[in-house]
């Protein structure tokens, strides 16, 4: 989805017709929330994760980036 997302950004920006990408948008999202609701119907009742905290809980990337790195002690 996140691809969907970015091509229908681009085509915006560049003043392209973006509605072919995103009616394809539309209906991932159409999908998701029928996922979800047909896991509520299930019993399915823990908190989904949301994006924030992956991005929150994602670890930090060092590899190639020195001044990324931590300090060793």
């Amino acid at each position: 989805m996140a691809d969907v997302e970015a091509s229908v950004r681009d085509l915006v920006e560049r003043d392209r017709d973006c509605t072919e990408r995103a009616l394809a948008q539309m209906d991932l999202r159409r999908r998701i929330n029928l996922l979800i609701a047909e896991w509520k119907a299930a019993g399915g009742s823990d908190v989904l994760p949301d994006v924030r905290n992956r991005v929150r809980l994602r670890p930090v990337k060092t590899a190639g980036n020195p001044a990324r790195a931590p300090e060793r002690r």
